[in-house]
């Protein structure tokens, strides 16, 4: 399978320097480039893709509020975002947006390259214990605190647990640990989690957890 990456940011040079490392990648290939957010969108309204490098900080439509939109699209391409400052804050914004992945652009190609097929794969490339330090820190700026939400109901006493112990910062393992069943059987349920509530990875379940009020900051 052909990973297909769509790169924006404002810089050209930038661009091109991505474009010949991913272009050497016998398992990707660059389906176009943007220079800023509002033209990544028009973009993807004619192309395919299904990975998106997006830089952050760029004129007419930052990375934040383009990420924002694709990932409010159901089948739309998963987000990894680049930024040149490494700021709790640019990190919140991307993970909050929707975002997969956050890297400085400084990261070594191969770290970058990583992040792409992990981001590809379905995976997210920050830790939840990064995820869940970072909503701590701005648990205030959440734009759904405490929100109720009915697809919770959805959930079984298990998968509910289960999404509990994820908004922890708890690997599969441990959470198989703790419940004292199989690292198999986590996957399973937290794989239904996903799904009946409509989220993308793990990150993005303990970001959920946060803004529906089902965790507590610093708890």
């Amino acid at each position: 399978m052909t990973i297909r990456v769509l790169l924006v940011d404002d810089q050209e040079l930038v661009r091109a320097g991505f474009v010949m490392v991913l272009s050497a990648q016998p398992d990707m290939t660059v389906v176009g480039e943007a220079g800023d957010g509002a033209a990544a969108l028009a973009l993807l309204g004619r192309t395919q893709a299904d990975v998106v490098v997006m830089d952050i900080r760029m004129p007419v439509m930052d990375g934040v509020e383009a990420t924002r939109r694709i990932c409010a699209e159901a089948d739309g391409p998963r987000v990894l975002v680049l930024t040149t400052f490494d700021t709790d804050q640019d990190a919140f914004a991307a993970l909050q947006a929707g975002a997969s992945a956050f890297l400085l652009k400084n990261s070594p190609p191969e770290q970058l390259l990583e992040a792409i097929r992990t981001v590809a794969a379905g995976e997210s490339v920050v830790a939840p214990r990064v995820t869940r330090a970072l909503l701590d820190r701005f648990a205030g700026q959440l734009t759904l605190p405490g929100r109720a939400d009915g697809r919770l109901s959805e959930l079984t006493d298990r998968e509910r647990e289960v999404l509990e112990l994820v908004a922890a910062g708890l690997s599969n393992a441990e959470i198989a640990g703790r419940l004292h069943v199989a690292e198999s059987t986590v996957k399973t349920h937290f794989g239904r989690i996903l799904a009946k509530l409509e989220l993308r990875d793990r990150v993005h379940a303990v970001v959920f957890a946060y803004e529906i009020g089902l965790v507590k900051p610093g708890t």
